[in-house]
Protein backbone atom coordinates (compact mmCIF):
# COMPACT_ATOMS: atom_id res chain seq x y z
CA UNK A 1 0.00 0.00 0.00
CA UNK A 2 1.11 3.17 -0.92
CA UNK A 3 0.19 6.78 0.94
CA UNK A 4 1.55 10.13 0.14
CA UNK A 5 1.33 12.54 3.01
CA UNK A 6 1.39 16.48 1.38
CA UNK A 7 3.22 18.52 4.01
CA UNK A 8 6.07 17.64 6.37
CA UNK A 9 5.64 19.52 9.22
CA UNK A 10 3.77 18.79 12.45
CA UNK A 11 0.66 17.57 11.45
CA UNK A 12 1.82 15.38 8.11
CA UNK A 13 5.27 14.26 9.94
CA UNK A 14 2.65 12.72 12.99
CA UNK A 15 0.78 11.38 10.42
CA UNK A 16 3.39 9.76 8.72
CA UNK A 17 4.34 7.93 11.91
CA UNK A 18 1.10 6.84 12.62
CA UNK A 19 0.92 5.63 9.54
CA UNK A 20 3.82 3.78 9.54
CA UNK A 21 3.55 2.36 13.30
CA UNK A 22 -0.16 0.98 12.73
CA UNK A 23 1.48 -0.86 9.68
CA UNK A 24 -0.89 0.60 7.33
CA UNK A 25 1.38 1.05 4.40
CA UNK A 26 4.54 2.71 3.07
CA UNK A 27 4.80 6.19 3.12
CA UNK A 28 6.22 8.95 0.76
CA UNK A 29 6.36 12.54 2.55
CA UNK A 30 5.99 15.26 0.02
CA UNK A 31 6.68 18.96 0.76
CA UNK A 32 8.28 21.85 -1.15
CA UNK A 33 10.76 22.74 1.62
CA UNK A 34 14.07 21.25 0.23
CA UNK A 35 15.36 18.98 2.74
CA UNK A 36 12.18 19.36 5.23
CA UNK A 37 10.85 15.95 4.09
CA UNK A 38 13.81 14.05 3.43
CA UNK A 39 15.16 14.73 7.28
CA UNK A 40 11.94 13.78 8.55
CA UNK A 41 11.49 10.79 6.48
CA UNK A 42 14.91 9.92 7.08
CA UNK A 43 14.14 10.07 11.04
CA UNK A 44 11.41 8.30 10.59
CA UNK A 45 12.67 5.39 8.62
CA UNK A 46 15.85 4.68 11.63
CA UNK A 47 13.12 4.89 13.94
CA UNK A 48 11.30 1.84 12.73
CA UNK A 49 13.96 -1.15 13.21
CA UNK A 50 13.72 0.10 16.30
CA UNK A 51 9.96 -0.07 16.90
CA UNK A 52 10.37 -3.73 15.01
CA UNK A 53 8.07 -1.98 11.83
CA UNK A 54 9.11 -3.11 8.48
CA UNK A 55 7.54 -0.18 6.04
CA UNK A 56 9.43 2.40 4.21
CA UNK A 57 9.29 5.79 4.39
CA UNK A 58 10.53 8.48 2.11
CA UNK A 59 10.48 12.24 1.82
CA UNK A 60 11.31 14.31 -1.07
CA UNK A 61 10.48 17.30 -2.92
CA UNK A 62 9.53 15.80 -6.68
CA UNK A 63 5.84 15.49 -6.73
CA UNK A 64 6.08 12.69 -9.34
CA UNK A 65 7.08 10.19 -6.56
CA UNK A 66 3.57 10.11 -5.36
CA UNK A 67 2.96 8.56 -8.90
CA UNK A 68 0.72 5.21 -7.95
CA UNK A 69 -0.39 5.94 -4.48
CA UNK A 70 -3.55 4.60 -3.31
CA UNK A 71 -4.33 7.22 -0.59
CA UNK A 72 -3.09 10.39 -0.14
CA UNK A 73 -3.73 12.96 3.06
CA UNK A 74 -3.20 16.43 2.67
CA UNK A 75 -1.80 18.58 5.30
CA UNK A 76 0.32 21.32 3.46
CA UNK A 77 -0.77 24.70 3.57
CA UNK A 78 -0.05 27.55 6.38
CA UNK A 79 -1.03 27.55 9.64
CA UNK A 80 -2.79 29.16 11.84
CA UNK A 81 -1.21 32.12 14.14
CA UNK A 82 -2.71 33.59 16.80
CA UNK A 83 -5.72 35.90 16.37
CA UNK A 84 -6.39 33.97 13.08
CA UNK A 85 -9.01 32.77 12.17
CA UNK A 86 -9.32 29.35 9.55
CA UNK A 87 -11.40 32.15 7.08
CA UNK A 88 -7.98 34.35 7.12
CA UNK A 89 -6.32 31.12 5.45
CA UNK A 90 -8.85 30.81 2.68
CA UNK A 91 -6.68 32.61 -0.10
CA UNK A 92 -3.34 31.52 0.60
CA UNK A 93 -4.53 27.72 0.89
CA UNK A 94 -7.00 27.27 -1.76
CA UNK A 95 -3.81 28.65 -4.21
CA UNK A 96 -1.44 25.69 -1.99
CA UNK A 97 -4.72 23.43 -2.55
CA UNK A 98 -5.43 23.67 -5.94
CA UNK A 99 -1.53 22.97 -7.12
CA UNK A 100 -1.27 19.99 -5.39
CA UNK A 101 -4.75 18.60 -6.54
CA UNK A 102 -3.46 18.97 -10.10
CA UNK A 103 -0.13 17.31 -9.50
CA UNK A 104 -2.86 14.11 -7.39
CA UNK A 105 -5.03 14.16 -11.02
CA UNK A 106 -1.89 13.47 -12.74
CA UNK A 107 0.25 10.86 -11.08
CA UNK A 108 -2.44 9.37 -8.55
CA UNK A 109 -5.85 9.66 -10.39
CA UNK A 110 -6.93 6.19 -8.12
CA UNK A 111 -6.37 7.44 -5.18
CA UNK A 112 -8.38 8.09 -2.16
CA UNK A 113 -8.09 11.54 -0.53
CA UNK A 114 -8.29 12.89 3.18
CA UNK A 115 -8.31 16.79 3.70
CA UNK A 116 -6.64 18.33 6.81
CA UNK A 117 -5.43 21.86 5.79
CA UNK A 118 -7.96 24.72 7.17
CA UNK A 119 -10.04 25.92 6.32
CA UNK A 120 -10.96 22.33 6.08
CA UNK A 121 -14.64 22.17 4.39
CA UNK A 122 -13.65 24.80 1.79
CA UNK A 123 -10.66 23.26 0.80
CA UNK A 124 -11.96 19.70 0.44
CA UNK A 125 -14.40 21.10 -2.01
CA UNK A 126 -11.45 22.91 -4.08
CA UNK A 127 -9.85 19.29 -4.07
CA UNK A 128 -12.83 17.78 -5.17
CA UNK A 129 -13.53 20.26 -8.24
CA UNK A 130 -10.04 20.11 -9.37
CA UNK A 131 -9.25 16.87 -9.37
CA UNK A 132 -13.04 15.77 -10.96
CA UNK A 133 -12.59 12.91 -8.30
CA UNK A 134 -16.18 11.36 -7.51
CA UNK A 135 -17.20 12.40 -4.21
CA UNK A 136 -16.76 9.02 -2.40
CA UNK A 137 -12.97 9.32 -2.87
CA UNK A 138 -12.11 12.90 -1.54
CA UNK A 139 -13.27 13.49 2.34
CA UNK A 140 -12.45 15.96 4.90
CA UNK A 141 -11.11 15.22 8.70
CA UNK A 142 -13.15 17.02 10.43
CA UNK A 143 -15.85 15.88 12.90
CA UNK A 144 -13.69 13.10 14.60
CA UNK A 145 -11.02 16.07 15.97
CA UNK A 146 -14.06 18.05 17.19
CA UNK A 147 -15.60 14.49 18.46
CA UNK A 148 -12.56 13.59 20.19
CA UNK A 149 -11.91 17.73 21.43
CA UNK A 150 -15.29 17.57 23.41
CA UNK A 151 -14.80 13.68 24.51
CA UNK A 152 -11.94 15.00 26.72
CA UNK A 153 -13.77 17.86 28.32
CA UNK A 154 -16.48 15.78 29.11
CA UNK A 155 -14.37 12.78 30.85
CA UNK A 156 -12.42 16.07 32.56
CA UNK A 157 -15.53 17.13 34.16
CA UNK A 158 -17.07 14.40 34.91
CA UNK A 159 -14.07 12.17 35.90
CA UNK A 160 -14.08 9.35 33.74
CA UNK A 161 -12.55 7.21 31.02
CA UNK A 162 -12.51 9.35 27.43
CA UNK A 163 -13.18 5.75 26.28
CA UNK A 164 -16.79 5.81 27.95
CA UNK A 165 -17.72 9.41 26.48
CA UNK A 166 -19.14 9.24 23.28
CA UNK A 167 -20.26 12.55 21.44
CA UNK A 168 -20.74 13.84 17.89
CA UNK A 169 -19.88 17.19 16.32
CA UNK A 170 -20.90 17.88 12.47
CA UNK A 171 -21.27 20.34 10.65
CA UNK A 172 -18.52 22.97 8.88
CA UNK A 173 -14.72 22.14 10.94
CA UNK A 174 -14.94 25.71 12.66
CA UNK A 175 -16.59 28.38 14.77
CA UNK A 176 -19.67 27.20 13.44
CA UNK A 177 -19.77 23.28 14.45
CA UNK A 178 -22.87 21.70 15.96
CA UNK A 179 -22.00 19.44 19.02
CA UNK A 180 -25.03 17.30 19.54
CA UNK A 181 -25.64 17.19 23.27
CA UNK A 182 -28.92 14.77 22.32
CA UNK A 183 -26.29 12.07 20.98
CA UNK A 184 -23.43 12.69 24.10
CA UNK A 185 -23.01 9.98 26.51
CA UNK A 186 -21.22 8.67 28.98
CA UNK A 187 -21.51 5.17 29.21
CA UNK A 188 -24.60 5.35 27.52
CA UNK A 189 -26.38 7.79 29.98
CA UNK A 190 -26.64 11.18 28.53
CA UNK A 191 -24.37 14.12 29.40
CA UNK A 192 -27.22 16.23 31.10
CA UNK A 193 -27.46 13.29 33.80
CA UNK A 194 -23.77 14.12 34.98
CA UNK A 195 -23.72 17.79 34.20
CA UNK A 196 -25.27 21.49 34.65
CA UNK A 197 -26.35 23.09 31.06
CA UNK A 198 -23.84 26.02 32.30
CA UNK A 199 -20.74 23.57 32.62
CA UNK A 200 -22.25 21.99 29.17
CA UNK A 201 -22.36 25.52 27.70
CA UNK A 202 -18.82 26.24 28.54
CA UNK A 203 -17.48 22.79 27.08
CA UNK A 204 -19.65 23.12 23.76
CA UNK A 205 -17.92 26.41 23.32
CA UNK A 206 -14.50 25.19 24.19
CA UNK A 207 -15.31 22.60 21.61
CA UNK A 208 -15.49 25.21 18.97
CA UNK A 209 -12.19 27.27 19.79
CA UNK A 210 -10.44 23.88 20.82
CA UNK A 211 -8.06 24.51 17.90
CA UNK A 212 -7.47 28.38 18.82
CA UNK A 213 -7.08 27.52 22.31
CA UNK A 214 -3.57 25.26 21.44
CA UNK A 215 -2.82 27.95 18.80
CA UNK A 216 -2.85 31.04 21.97
CA UNK A 217 -0.66 28.37 23.62
CA UNK A 218 2.12 27.48 21.45
CA UNK A 219 2.21 30.87 20.41
CA UNK A 220 4.46 29.37 17.06
CA UNK A 221 2.23 26.14 16.28
CA UNK A 222 -1.39 24.53 15.90
CA UNK A 223 -2.37 21.60 17.02
CA UNK A 224 -0.48 18.43 15.42
CA UNK A 225 -1.59 15.31 17.44
CA UNK A 226 -5.23 15.28 17.77
CA UNK A 227 -5.38 15.95 13.53
CA UNK A 228 -2.96 13.37 12.74
CA UNK A 229 -4.99 10.64 15.37
CA UNK A 230 -8.31 12.03 13.52
CA UNK A 231 -6.60 11.79 9.86
CA UNK A 232 -5.20 8.05 10.33
CA UNK A 233 -8.61 6.86 11.70
CA UNK A 234 -10.50 7.73 8.49
CA UNK A 235 -7.20 6.21 6.96
CA UNK A 236 -7.34 3.38 8.37
CA UNK A 237 -11.15 2.58 8.06
CA UNK A 238 -11.18 2.68 4.47
CA UNK A 239 -8.04 0.49 4.18
CA UNK A 240 -9.43 -2.50 6.39
CA UNK A 241 -12.94 -1.75 5.26
CA UNK A 242 -13.97 -1.31 8.78
CA UNK A 243 -17.28 0.34 7.83
CA UNK A 244 -16.84 3.14 10.99
CA UNK A 245 -19.99 5.23 11.14
CA UNK A 246 -18.15 8.67 11.87
CA UNK A 247 -18.05 12.41 11.72
CA UNK A 248 -16.81 13.36 8.29
CA UNK A 249 -16.89 16.23 6.13
CA UNK A 250 -18.59 14.43 3.11
CA UNK A 251 -20.19 16.19 0.10
CA UNK A 252 -23.80 16.71 0.34
CA UNK A 253 -26.32 16.50 -2.88
CA UNK A 254 -29.67 16.94 -0.43
CA UNK A 255 -28.87 15.34 2.59
CA UNK A 256 -29.63 17.12 5.57
CA UNK A 257 -31.65 19.77 2.90
CA UNK A 258 -28.11 21.11 1.97
CA UNK A 259 -25.69 20.39 -1.99
CA UNK A 260 -23.12 21.47 -3.63
CA UNK A 261 -20.41 21.73 -0.89
CA UNK A 262 -18.55 19.70 2.43
CA UNK A 263 -20.39 19.36 5.70
CA UNK A 264 -19.65 17.57 8.45
CA UNK A 265 -21.96 14.73 8.89
CA UNK A 266 -22.32 10.79 10.18
CA UNK A 267 -20.63 8.40 7.07
CA UNK A 268 -20.06 4.58 6.78
CA UNK A 269 -16.20 4.57 6.09
CA UNK A 270 -14.92 1.43 3.78
CA UNK A 271 -12.85 0.40 1.00
CA UNK A 272 -14.90 2.66 -1.33
CA UNK A 273 -14.21 5.73 0.80
CA UNK A 274 -17.98 7.70 1.88
CA UNK A 275 -19.89 4.41 1.52
CA UNK A 276 -22.76 5.93 2.35
CA UNK A 277 -24.05 9.11 4.47
CA UNK A 278 -26.54 8.14 7.48
CA UNK A 279 -28.70 11.18 7.81
CA UNK A 280 -30.22 11.04 11.73
CA UNK A 281 -33.38 13.26 13.11
CA UNK A 282 -31.89 16.08 14.03
CA UNK A 283 -33.77 18.25 17.55
CA UNK A 284 -35.00 21.70 16.70
CA UNK A 285 -32.14 23.00 18.28
CA UNK A 286 -29.12 21.52 15.86
CA UNK A 287 -31.48 22.14 12.89
CA UNK A 288 -31.31 25.63 12.92
CA UNK A 289 -27.28 25.55 14.24
CA UNK A 290 -26.83 23.04 11.09
CA UNK A 291 -27.92 25.34 8.52
CA UNK A 292 -25.94 28.22 9.84
CA UNK A 293 -23.02 26.23 9.48
CA UNK A 294 -23.52 25.36 6.01
CA UNK A 295 -24.18 28.79 5.64
CA UNK A 296 -20.84 29.26 6.73
CA UNK A 297 -19.12 27.35 4.37
CA UNK A 298 -20.91 28.46 1.29
CA UNK A 299 -19.86 32.06 2.14
CA UNK A 300 -16.41 30.74 2.21
CA UNK A 301 -16.71 28.99 -0.76
CA UNK A 302 -18.41 32.39 -2.79
CA UNK A 303 -15.64 34.19 -1.61
CA UNK A 304 -13.09 32.02 -3.80
CA UNK A 305 -15.62 32.42 -6.86
CA UNK A 306 -15.46 36.42 -6.80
Amino acid sequence: MKITVYGAGQVGATTALRIVEQGLGDVILMDIVEGLPQGKGLDLAESLPVSGISRRVRGTNDYRDIEGSDYVIITAGLARKPGMSRDDLLQKNTAIITGIARQIKEMAPDAYLIMVTNPLDIMTEVLRKVTGFPKNRVMGMAGILDSARMRTFIAEAVGVSVQDVQALVLGGHGDSMVPLMEFTSVGGINITQFLAPDQIEKIISRTKFGGAEIVELLKTGSASYAPSAAAVEMLKAIINDEKRLLPVAAYLEGEYGFSGIYLGVPVVLGKNGVEKIVEIELSETAKPALAASADAVKKGIKKLEN
